[in-house]
């Protein structure tokens, strides 16, 4: 996780009213953290991706219930993607390949409740993963790559700027827009960013 220590409190106030630059604070600062975790979970690069990227979907959806009273925002986080990444190994039924044994115990307590499980829950949560990824498809090619490249790949806008030999400041606008234009084109096909 970055060095530089967030204000748990403001980002999250700020992420419950749609901030965009908090989600990509927030983003910047844990999204390697968050990837590495499920990756070692479900051990599949690809998989590991749409996970991260779900897990941030989720932390914008529930900004509002954050309290700093229960933890840090990054427990917070870390605990929505380790959900995430056990709910996609109970629904492929499969298992992690490893879990070293001092997490045993951690991983036993954060198992779903499978008899709490929702069948149209889980149909509503492919279709509305599948209308976000042709929501991404839609975005204009250069703003699609650097947010596949941040989302997708880990890297932090710095990392885009060096690796595309951009300015950052042109990364941060295209990521800026990538995320308004996302936003925009999910309501119009019915999905609030609250829903995902």
């Amino acid at each position: 996780m970055s060095n530089q220590p967030l204000d748990d409190q403001a980002i999250m106030e700020r992420l419950s009213r749609g901030d965009l630059s908090a989600m990509e604070a927030l983003y910047d600062c844990y999204s390697r953290a968050v990837y590495s975790m499920i990756l070692r979970i479900v051990q599949d690069q690809q998989v590991a991706e749409e996970l991260t990227q779900e897990t941030f979907f989720r932390a914008w959806k529930q900004a509002k219930s954050f309290s700093n009273d229960r933890g840090k925002c990054a427990s917070w986080l870390m605990s929505i993607a380790h959900n995430i990444a056990i709910d996609e190994i109970r629904r492929c039924k499969a298992r992690p390949k490893s879990i070293r044994s001092e997490d045993s115990s951690n991983y036993l307590m954060n198992l779903p409740d499978s008899s709490l499980e929702d069948p149209d829950e889980i149909i509503m949560g492919g279709i509305r993963r599948n209308i976000v990824l042709e929501a991404l498809r839609e975005l204009p090619e250069n703003q699609r790559k650097v947010l596949e490249m941040s989302y997708f790949g880990g890297l932090t806008q710095s990392e885009i700027a060096d690796k595309v030999g951009e300015p950052l400041g042109t990364i941060k606008t295209r990521m800026r827009l990538a995320l308004q234009h996302l936003r925009r084109n999910l309501i119009e096909k019915g999905i609030k960013p609250e829903q995902l």
